[in-house]
């Protein structure tokens, strides 16, 4: 029996609508244990911190030792997400973090964590959570109908949030009574849930016709997609900068608890309560916030209002405002964040969704991992109150951004690719047979000459980010009329993925293309196997030294 989702428009918009999937809530539920543990876990290892040293960038390396794995090997776990089972990529991710986890646990009942040990194993922890983060995101389109799948993503932030409000004051009690140990032997204990709610798991997958790729080439495809896709490329970008700014804040909380309330581990456990309690209402009113502004406009505003609770969070020496600061911040970072993940996995098509998440992630927390460093040597300089005044004043001025690089809207749901037939050859071809060239002929008035050489500049973009390199389109100096698309693919299998991967909206400007063609003959298609001499191999494992060349050269050029 398989757990498939099943469909319910009705309900769709409605925040709660995924829960009626069997599959997404036993799932959801134990997520929310795993990111309960792995708050606690965070509180006991930054109040380790505190207490083994009293550097303040010591303090906000936490921080980073825990997301900059997600910087480090994001574009290898996207591509391992979009190649196996990402149930299995999920399970074994886990088992990873609790390997960390339980030497953690371990060490620090013997006494034997020094700060550099602590920093080592939250790597250890981060390179788990890193490597299960595209397989865990690009798999909920998997566990809930598409139409539900905004409020699947948000209620995931609302799992993480609500942990958030509850954790930290969890962990801060936990590490007052019964030390870090504690907190760290609770965050193993709390994989557990999840791995058996994912071993339970009944995948429904749909076998792919053609063979996976390797993980070198599967890593540039991702990458090349990225680079070739605008929307995406501006969410990214917008996302660093925000986790760079923004970043301040979870970084140097221990620091305000300590510093400027001069409170201990349950002062910090409530702040960060308060945070995630304004991210729960943040990701609750989402669709809210949809609905009402653009993702430009609430970009802007989330930047704004995150600007002025950061202010009020330096100036600030009474817990209650600080708190109600925390969690004024806590809710535009979420909504910030959840808009930010919206856009990039609803932009991406399925094949290549695990590595445009992994590139989000890297982004993200990257951006997030690079600023608590940097808060962190800014604070040691010029004192808490300073840094996190500066993070406020680039906070409000982030928003000019939006003129350059204003939010993309969202693509709309099911615009998935097309499974087209291959087409029919009379040369006996291998799956390594290459390079392909292939060679598109318009024929165009000249009057639309314009018109159809912008076109191809959007064909160019989707030709390069579903495979092809190479590209060019040339005008016959002797027929102006006569126009002609090349581009090359390394080999014929590589060819039938690039074929494949066109969406209905890339679909629709070929359609376009085609469209500006006048004559009676149709548009003429060459598909050519390049022979440069030496480069003939007539079986499927011998080897094709043009066909590695061209894989080479693909991935220096990206296009």
């Amino acid at each position: 029996m398989t757990d498939k989702p099943k469909s319910n428009a009705s309900s769709a918009d409605g925040i709660i609508a995924p829960l009626r999937q069997a599959t997404f809530r036993r799932i959801w539920l134990a997520s929310l244990l795993s990111n309960l543990g792995a708050l606690i876990r965070s509180v006991g290892a930054a109040w380790a911190m505190t207490q083994m040293t009293s550097a303040a960038d010591m303090v906000a390396l936490v921080q980073t030792a825990l997301m900059l794995p997600v910087m480090l090997i994001s574009m290898p776990a996207g591509a391992i997400a979009d190649m196996y089972d990402r149930r299995v990529v999920c399970l074994v991710s886990l088992g990873i973090s609790l390997v960390g986890a339980t030497a953690l646990t371990t060490l620090a009942w013997f006494g034997l964590v020094t700060p550099n040990l602590l920093l080592a194993l939250c790597f250890v922890v981060g390179s788990g959570a890193a490597l299960m983060d595209p397989a865990w995101q690009s798999s909920v389109s998997e566990q809930v109908p598409s139409e539900a799948l905004p409020a699947a993503v948000a209620l995931n932030s609302i799992s993480w949030n609500i942990a958030r409000s509850a954790g930290p004051a969890i962990g801060g009690i936990v590490v007052a009574i019964a030390g870090a140990v504690a907190a760290f032997a609770l965050n193993a204990l709390l994989y557990l849930p999840l791995m058996l709610a994912l071993f339970l798991w009944k995948r429904v997958t749909e076998p792919s016709r053609l063979p996976p790729e390797n993980l070198h080439r599967a890593i540039v495809s991702g990458v090349r997609y990225i680079i070739h896709s605008p929307s995406i490329m501006i969410v990214l970008s917008r996302a660093m900068v925000l986790g760079v700014i923004g970043g301040a804040v979870l970084a140097l909380t221990p620091l305000v608890a300590r510093d400027l309330l001069h409170g201990g581990a349950e002062i910090y456990g409530m702040m960060l309560s308060a945070f995630g309690f304004g991210a729960v209402v943040g990701a609750l009113n989402i669709t809210q916030v949809r609905k009402r502004m653009s993702g430009e406009a609430a970009i802007r505003a989330c930047s704004l209002s995150m600007g002025g609770a950061v202010a009020a969070l330096a100036l600030s020496h009474v817990p209650i405002l600080t708190a109600a600061a925390l969690a004024l911040a806590g809710a535009v970072w979420m909504i910030s964040w959840v808009l930010f993940s919206l856009a990039v996995q609803l932009s991406a098509p399925r094949w290549v969704a695990g590595r445009s998440l992994a590139a989000y992630q890297a982004a993200s927390s990257g951006g997030a991992a690079i600023g608590s460093w940097g808060w962190g040597r800014l604070t040691d300089f010029a004192g808490v109150e300073m840094a996190l005044l500066v993070a406020a004043v680039l906070l409000l001025v982030s928003p000019l951004l939006g003129l350059w690089l204003p939010m993309p809207p969202i693509r709309e749901l099911g615009d998935e690719p097309e499974k087209l037939e291959d087409p029919k050859v009379r040369l006996p071809l291998t799956g390594r047979s290459g390079p392909l060239v292939v060679e598109i002929e318009y024929r165009v008035t000249q009057e639309n000459a314009r018109a159809f050489y912008n076109l191809m500049q959007d064909i160019q973009l989707f030709r390069q980010r579903n495979g092809a390199y190479g590209w060019s389109v040339a005008r016959d100096i002797a027929d102006p009329e006569l126009w002609t698309e090349r581009y090359h693919c390394p080999t014929w299998l590589d060819y039938l993925r690039q074929r494949n991967r066109a969406t209905q909206s890339e679909r629709a400007l070929d359609r376009q293309a085609t469209a500006f063609h006048v004559g009676p003959a149709p548009v003429r298609v060459r598909r050519m196997l390049e022979r440069p001499f030496g480069s003939v191999p007539w079986k499927e494992d011998e080897p094709n030294p043009a066909a590695e060349d061209a894989i080479r050269g693909s991935s220096k050029y990206l296009g």
